[in-house]
């Protein structure tokens, strides 16, 4: 079973992430962090499969959480689901090793549109 961790300082918005990972048929092992600080500690402690991350949080932003993982070694993939989706955080996220980043609001289509090639 693919282990994810959604990563949001918002607990609505990430149960609002899991429902919607749900409804596009992935039935997942689910952690959540609520900071990239957490994010980082729970990573480095259980590696998973998949990092769904926001972008603005307090203690360590997700770009941040993204930057730090790449240079501790950390290959996992990694994706944004935020609320901004500018062409310059697109470019920021995939330079620094995103694989995609969902712009709020979204449809359980649009992460399968993202997430299934990087499954396949």
């Amino acid at each position: 079973m693919i282990r994810v961790l959604v990563t949001d300082d918002s607990r609505v918005m990430r149960q609002i992430v899991i429902r919607t990972l749900r409804q596009a048929g992935y039935d997942w092992d689910v952690r959540e962090a609520a900071d990239g600080a957490e994010a980082l500690e729970a990573i480095r402690a259980d590696e998973p499969d998949v990092v769904l991350s926001d972008w603005n949080m307090p203690n360590l932003s997700g770009i941040d959480l993204l930057r730090s993982l790449r240079a501790e070694g950390f290959a996992t993939p990694f994706g944004f689901v935020t609320s901004e989706g500018s062409p310059e955080m697109r470019a920021q996220a995939e330079a620094a090793g995103a694989l995609f980043l969902i712009a709020k609001p979204f449809t359980p289509e649009a992460f399968r549109e993202v997430i299934d090639p990087v499954l396949a």
